[in-house]
């Protein structure tokens, strides 16, 4: 079939794309925005890109057109869609279609760290031997790609809680039917399309009613609204994770490298990495869970966990310039904001730390987060927030709340000023944002030459 997939350059969509061309289809696809790394990852795998919505793109007729969540009525190309009577279906549907039937769905939710988990888990059944297939929102580097069929029935796929598309409002992870879940955490995201966190909560305790009696539910024990959702009713076993859980951590390392793992109480083995933060310990405690119901015994799993790489875009180190370093950050939440640089911080010891953020999230537009934002950046000593043009909320008022010294900057060259008169060898400069915030870490490198 020829497959036309618009919005292809989204984390989900171009994943969805590298599996299409690997099931023998045509594909092509278009964006608004076409941008690395998913844009570099398409090209590579041959896929045809076009910028923008035209409708003509369209012609003549593909056999298939996959309408990513970006989009909505009035946009050129699914009015034409609409207009011809073109088969068109949403992404998450898809891959329920033509990918996951028939195979053993291990998923991994919550509103953080699905993209880092999704990769471990992948990591942990390949160094297995298992052979499995993937689908996640981003590279993982121990792979090339954001998804590959796989050679066996385990498929891993990131699942995530927003809607599948304008016309199935359904949140993805519902057409997945996992037999292994985890559900990471749960707090109130995505204030676009989710009124209130109890919203949210419903939609995944939807979830949950398709994870089979003979499946495995994971989550950790300090999530008050995963109790409240498995409250709803759970007809699924149920491992715990961290405090007072069955899984459990104990650090030998303040930032997170090193930390020694526990199944009821019985120790498993240590977990020596290069990642930092309590966050991506608690995500791999959730994925040796998830790994142990497939099959693959703690010890292994923690031996695949000490040679993970992490994901592109997950506190990635960029370059180190003149003894400043620079990190690429996908953080687009104040937890995910304070979790990242509260690792950092436990790494670097009192090394000077100045976090550059872009509230680029459709939440963080609508102003949803900002009370949370001062106190997440209490682990910096400086915070350069970015305010783009059509930012609905006085960023200024925000930033005059922080903790540590804050200044707005409304362009790229006022924040690579900023940061070149500040730096000093030894520095760490953090950029975060959910989009491409203008190649700024690239001329930010260039620029500290």
């Amino acid at each position: 079939m020829h497959i036309h997939i618009l919005g292809i350059c989204g984390t989900f969509m171009g994943s969805l794309a590298v599996l299409a061309k690997e099931l023998g289809h045509r594909v092509t696809g278009s964006d608004a925005n076409v941008y690395p790394p998913m844009s570099t990852q398409l090209q590579a795998q041959g896929i045809e890109l076009t910028q923008g919505y035209d409708a003509a793109q369209l012609e003549p007729a593909p056999d298939l057109v996959v309408i990513g969540n970006a989009l909505s009525r009035g946009n050129p190309a699914v009015e034409y869609v609409l207009n011809k009577g073109l088969p068109y279906v949403s992404g998450p549907q898809w891959l329920a279609d033509h990918v996951l039937q028939g195979r053993w769905v291990l998923a991994v939710a919550g509103t953080h760290g699905k993209t880092t988990t999704s990769s471990m888990l992948a990591w942990v059944l390949e160094h297995a031997g298992m052979a499995p297939g993937f689908l996640i929102g981003g590279v993982p580097q121990n792979f090339a790609v954001s998804a590959r069929l796989g050679q066996t029935p385990f498929f891993v796929v990131e699942a995530d809680e927003y809607d599948s598309a304008f016309f199935d409002k359904r949140s993805k992870f519902v057409h997945y039917r996992p037999r292994t879940t985890i559900l990471n955490n749960l707090e109130f995201d995505h204030a676009d399309i989710f009124p209130d966190l109890a919203a949210i909560e419903r939609q995944f305790h939807h979830l949950i009613r398709t994870v089979p009696s003979e499946g495995l539910v994971i989550h950790p024990t300090t999530e008050p609204a995963l109790g409240r959702v498995i409250e709803m009713g759970c007809w699924t076993p149920v491992q715990t994770t961290g405090e007072n859980g069955q899984w459990q951590a104990n650090l030998l390392s303040a930032d997170g490298s090193r930390f020694e793992v526990s199944f009821e109480g019985v120790v498993q083995g240590t977990v020596d990495w290069p990642l930092t933060g309590q966050h991506n310990v608690a995500n791999a405690l959730a994925t040796l869970a998830a790994a142990r119901h497939v099959g693959v015994v703690a010890p292994l799993g923690i031996e695949a966990l000490c040679a993970f790489k992490s994901v592109k875009r997950r506190m990635e180190w960029v370059a180190e310039v003149q003894g400043v370093t620079l990190y690429d950050d996908f953080a687009h939440h104040p937890t995910a904001i304070a979790t990242t640089l509260d690792g950092l911080r436990k790494r670097i010891g009192d090394a000077a730390l100045i976090a550059v953020i872009e509230p680029r999230s459709n939440s963080m537009r609508l102003g949803a987060h900002r009370d949370g934002l001062p106190d997440s950046v209490r682990d910096a000593d400086q915070v350069i927030w970015y305010a783009p043009l059509n930012l609905g909320w006085d960023l200024a008022a925000t930033a005059a709340q922080c903790p540590v010294p804050a200044v707005v900057a409304d362009s790229l060259e006022a924040i690579i000023e900023r940061v070149k008169g500040q730096a000093r060898p030894g520095t760490h400069v953090v950029i975060m944002s959910n989009g491409g915030f203008g190649g700024l870490h690239l001329k930010l490198a260039e620029a500290l030459k």
